[in-house]
């Protein structure tokens, strides 16, 4: 699955197996992203930006939901 747009919103899920992309949630019009770090000292928003900078090969960076599950992320 490959994300398109400059601005999107993910559903976050701390804490997995691995890093990937697991779908699109189109009731809340979010993708759903597995990412291995835990939800502590910001290690989970560092590692999607990390991933998803990578996935996507553009600069990224989350422009809400810090301290959520749910974040608005700008893809650059």
């Amino acid at each position: 699955m490959e994300i398109k747009e400059a601005k999107f919103k993910v559903i976050v899920k701390p804490g997995s197996r691995e890093n990937k992309i697991e779908g699109f949630d189109s009731n809340r019009k979010a993708y759903i992203i597995s990412i291995r770090a835990k939800p502590e000292d910001n290690k989970a928003n560092i590692e999607i930006v990390k991933f998803l900078s990578k996935r996507l090969k553009k600069k990224v960076r989350i422009a809400s939901g810090f301290r959520s599950k749910e974040k608005f992320i700008k893809a650059e």
